[in-house]
């Protein structure tokens, strides 16, 4: 029900989204990171799609970044990914029509169920942090692979570090 409901107010958004606009005095073109729908949605014209997913695949940008990693057995974000999450959540503040899915992840310790629970509440954590950040609740979904989608296979910190994330995925890539 909850996902009918997001996907609702996405048809809505979208077709507001559609009505024209003139761009803000303070956007300059191309930028793609106005405030207003004026520059920031416009459709690329190789690939119909929008054309911020430029900057979400430069590698440059922080937006390019997008996994958020955990200590063992935590779902506190971690100091040093508090900027990368609030820049994306800045970036969905600014582009409404844009809409992620956060993907919990965890190391293949501890039982299946629990391990549900904590990618849940991982990719929750984010969650909150990016709509307290200004992203709408509507652009958002968390969902839990709990130990089934690992990055890396094999036993010890190495693997199972890489394992323990929240991926933050865009709609439409």
């Amino acid at each position: 029900m909850r996902k009918l409901i997001g996907i609702s107010m996405i048809v809505l958004l979208s077709a507001c989204a559609s009505q024209t606009t003139q761009p803000d005095d303070d956007e300059t073109a191309g930028n793609g990171m106005g405030s207003g729908m004026g520059g920031s949605e416009l459709m690329g014209s190789d690939s119909g799609r929008p054309s911020y997913f430029n900057q979400l695949n430069d590698p440059t940008s922080i937006l390019s970044q997008r996994s958020v990693y955990y200590d063992f057995d935590s779902y506190t974000v971690k100091s040093e990914y508090r900027e990368l999450v609030l820049a994306h959540a800045r970036f969905l503040r600014d582009n409404p029509s844009a809409s992620v899915m956060l993907q919990g992840n965890t190391d293949d310790r501890g039982s299946r169920e629990y391990n549900l629970a904590l990618g849940q509440r991982r990719a929750d954590s984010v969650r909150n942090m990016m709509t307290l950040a200004g992203a709408r609740d509507v652009q958002i979904e968390s969902v839990s692979f709990g130990e089934e989608k690992p990055r890396t296979y094999g036993s010890g910190e190495a693997a199972w570090g890489q394992n323990r994330r929240t991926d933050i995925v865009y709609r439409g890539e």
